[in-house]
């Protein structure tokens, strides 16, 4: 656990625990027997907001892939309503102390009021409040969860070029625990409004005698101090507060309408004496539960409204089950693979080496039906680390001694072969129409036409010793051993070439913290070990000795910057078609391993708006991502060994299935709507018509 969160938590407790005397009911006394007993009378109340407290890591980790994979967005909107209101706010009251303050009170005075608002009423025994309260708090946050799924909203800060991220970028650490809790989509609406004024509203409401009106008043300090932070700390906007507010009235109401069916049952006091009869006459026990099960199922034989509103909403909630988990596992495997050991791809083909019971087959796949059989072709006879290239419908293959050049269109059909030895990395691109194949032999770059004719190359000076290359278009990226952090860029039939030294550097503090878990950084020997790039963006994996970093550069301004958190450790990357997707051990740390942290996970960078966002969430690797157009392809590798390749599409297409699912459900709804409706209306006629009786009977 992270120490300025356990500094936040415990002051945040201290807190609590310090004011008891202030904010306890004027008759109530203090005592530490109470620490103990107010657990053993509300556990479950206790238990409720413990499980909410996970249940939010949980669906922010579904929100991110789900905002990855589909792009659903509306903060165009919310800002085409408010524009750069939050930044003159934020302008107008800047100060380095406010940014330190506001920070931590945004976060230890959450953490303050959530847990004291149960607390304080339970211990000191008021369970017509803590009742009321911990189900209004319940309901705040089962009434977030479409939202936050369906309706992302980025966080000011992250979204507005003059607008700072105060909180998110305070110090290294804080950042950092902000990252790996925080899907920084989850603005609409505000939960650091919608909990409090939920509170508030129920001791407004239900604190009859005024027992907690110092805690009430203080609640709604709170909540105005916290509408100030939330707005110049560049994490919410202005609506999104009134978004709070709804939605808390929501939940109030809501509470009241569940609060004595839902503590009827779940009530401690019954719960207990329940269990013990469970367990002392489990066969009286039964006995209870199916005559209430029978009881309950003969009021579906006469529905009123209320089982018909109660079918309405479960068909929603499953559902939005359904859609949400086809959305957020929609890679679908390529077929035909037994083990995939690297894939290529270009212009809707993907390529794959395939271990097929120890023999290296290359298959061809159509991007656009993963599901179909794949092509065999005609390969020289090759090993698991030969080299391969696609280059759009062109598959290009070396071995020890030959190269091989086919059109997958026609797999069996061999458009060039050559005698070549020492192939060490293969490249396919095209000049004046015509494909070109570019190969390091010998540590020398070389490149043939499809008729086999030399093609000039850029050469390095010096006879410098070529470590990798990367091609697009037209353009070659080389590297050389002697400089192995400089980019050289040169053009296919020309043999000048260009310097771009890159640079992999972060801040010492940084560096610091890697040398405290073991790893030594050596920025000033930091070697390229993968280059993808395209006519706007280069994309570099960087080795500095105790990890790889990924750095990007803009070649229209000559900005380079680190694309991903430079203290966690970068693996294979590809850029193509607007986005890079890379592999990474996101908040990995050597000295604490996690399964969770410890495996590789599939990012993507959207290069247009800067945004990255993670695909991938498991205990599992997932490595060797190729940009693809409208999504990507991978390697998983299960904990059992098992090797397959996924191809993941962007976008809000569902799955035959969920198609169904959605289908059926919008047909059930129209008619159980109708349904409702009609017995609403006969209830409010029946309810009148006995009440006029009633009237004129005297």
């Amino acid at each position: 656990m992270d120490g300025v969160y356990l500094t936040w938590l415990i002051s945040a407790l201290a807190v609590g625990v310090f004011l008891m005397p202030y904010f306890k009911p004027p008759w109530a006394k203090l005592t530490l027997t109470g620490f103990v007993d107010f657990i053993r009378r509300y556990w479950l109340h206790l238990l409720i907001a413990l499980v909410i407290y996970n249940a939010k890591d949980w669906l922010d980790q579904i929100d991110r892939m789900l905002m990855a994979r589909t792009g659903l967005d509306m903060t165009p909107y919310i800002y085409a309503i408010e524009g750069d209101l939050v930044v003159l706010f934020q302008d107008a009251f800047r100060a380095a102390w406010l940014d330190v303050f506001m920070t931590h009170f945004y976060i230890a005075g959450f953490m303050f009021i959530t847990y004291a608002s149960i607390f304080y009423v339970t211990y000191f025994d008021d369970r017509w409040m803590a009742d009321r309260v911990a189900l209004c708090v319940a309901w705040v946050y089962l009434l977030a969860i479409p939202f936050y799924l369906f309706f992302n909203v980025r966080v000011t800060g992250f979204y507005i070029e003059d607008m700072d991220a105060i909180a998110y970028t305070l110090n290294p650490e804080i950042e950092d625990w902000f990252r790996r809790i925080d899907a920084f989509t989850n603005c609409m609406p505000s939960l650091h409004i919608a909990v409090p004024f939920a509170i508030w509203l129920t001791f407004r409401k239900h604190d009859h005698d005024g027992r907690w009106n110092r805690f009430q008043n203080m609640t709604l300090g709170y909540i105005i101090l916290t509408a100030f932070a939330i707005i110049y700390l560049g994490i919410h906007w202005f609506v999104d507060i009134i978004g709070g507010m709804i939605l808390a009235t929501f939940a109030v109401n809501l509470m009241e309408k569940t609060n004595d069916p839902v503590w009827k049952f779940f009530d401690e006091r019954t719960i207990n004496s329940r269990l013990a009869t469970l367990l002392t006459r489990p066969a009286h026990s039964a006995s209870l539960l199916f005559g209430r099960i029978k009881n309950y199922a003969k009021t579906w034989l006469k529905p009123t409204s209320k089982e018909t509103g109660t079918f309405i909403v479960v068909i929603m909630i499953l559902t939005a089950a359904v859609i949400t988990w086809d959305l957020t596992h929609n890679e679908l495997p390529a077929e035909g693979v037994q083990s995939a050991q690297g894939a290529v791809a270009s212009e809707g083909w993907l390529a794959t080496m395939d271990n097929q019971s120890g023999e290296a087959i290359v298959l061809i796949h159509d991007v656009a039906d993963p599901l179909s059989n794949p092509t065999t072709v005609a390969q020289p006879l090759m090993q698991f680390d030969s080299p391969y290239a696609l280059f759009e419908n062109y598959l290009v293959m070396a071995n020890d001694s030959q190269l091989r050049v086919i059109d997958v269109d026609t797999p069996n059909a061999v458009l060039l072969q050559q005698d070549v030895t020492g192939i060490q990395s293969l490249q396919m691109t095209s000049l004046q129409g015509r494909p070109v194949v570019l190969y390091i032999a010998n540590d020398a770059l070389h490149a043939v036409n499809i008729e086999g004719q030399d093609v000039q190359v850029p050469t390095l000076p010096n006879s410098e010793t070529i470590h990798l290359m990367s091609v697009s278009g037209i353009e070659i990226l080389l590297v050389s051993e002697e400089q192995p952090d400089t980019l050289r860029i040169g053009t296919i039939g020309t043999s000048g070439s260009l310097n771009i030294i890159m640079n992999a550097s972060t801040t010492e503090e940084q560096n610091l913290e890697l040398e405290e878990w073991g790893q030594t950084v050596d920025d000033n020997n930091a070697s390229i070990e993968q280059v993808s790039f395209d006519s706007q963006h280069i994309a570099v994996r960087m080795n500095v000795s105790a990890l790889d970093r990924m750095v990007i550069y803009d070649r229209s301004t000559g900005e380079q910057w680190l694309g991903f958190d430079p203290i966690y450790p970068v693996g294979n990357l590809s850029m193509g078609y607007g986005y890079v997707v890379w592999e990474a051990k996101d908040h990995y740390n050597p000295l604490s391993f996690t399964d969770k942290y410890g495996d590789w996970e599939i990012h993507q960078l959207h290069l247009a708006t800067n945004y990255s966002e993670q695909l991938t969430s498991d205990t599992i690797d997932q490595v060797n991502p190729i940009a693809l157009e409208g999504g990507l392809a991978y390697i998983e590798v299960e904990d059992d060994g098992e090797v397959t390749i996924n191809v993941l599409t962007r976008g809000t297409e569902l799955a035959t299935y969920s198609s169904i699912v959605l289908q059926w459900s919008v047909l059930l709804l129209i008619a159980l709507t109708f349904i409702y409706i009609m017995q609403r209306q006969d209830e409010v006629r029946s309810t009148n018509i006995i009440h006029d009786n009633a009237l004129e009977s005297e």
